[in-house]
């Protein structure tokens, strides 16, 4: 396995089997272009089998830290330490950026991204509802 971050729009299209939906090349393009936004993909044999993507979040009392956004494993590999693998990475990476440290929103029920997190070496912080706001296009 190697994992490497995507620097190119063709990288993430090679990987997009790894998203909820297509990548479009508009919405690439601008992940690639912004400071503090990192996708690190797994490969095996030449084929992207994971990824993970990562957003460095600032402020101005806080410093930086790193949200781990997703994380994904093509399903014929999982259960092969790839996920741990991945958000360990992402965890280097953070350090290496200067990020006090990384965290994750995870659904209290999801167990597979639930262990995948623990043996990364994540704690449970407790319990925290997401709010959301639908923006119209």
């Amino acid at each position: 396995m190697d994992i490497r971050p995507a620097r190119t729009v063709a990288e993430l299209q090679a990987a997009e089997a790894l998203f909820d939906g297509p990548a479009r090349a508009d919405w690439s393009e601008r992940f690639l272009a912004s400071p503090g936004h990192l996708m690190l993909i797994a490969y095996v044999d030449g084929a992207p089998v994971g990824m993970v993507s990562g957003i460095e979040m600032v402020h101005p009392d806080k410093g930086t830290e790193m949200c781990l956004y997703e994380l994904s494993v093509d399903e014929a590999h999982r259960r092969r330490g790839l996920g741990r693998a991945l958000t360990e990475a992402l965890a280097t990476e953070a350090e290496s950026r200067g990020c006090y440290g990384m965290w994750v929103g995870v659904d209290t029920d999801n167990e597979a991204a639930l262990a995948t997190y623990g043996a990364a070496g994540a704690r449970d912080e407790g319990v925290f509802r997401m709010l959301g706001w639908p923006v119209a296009r």
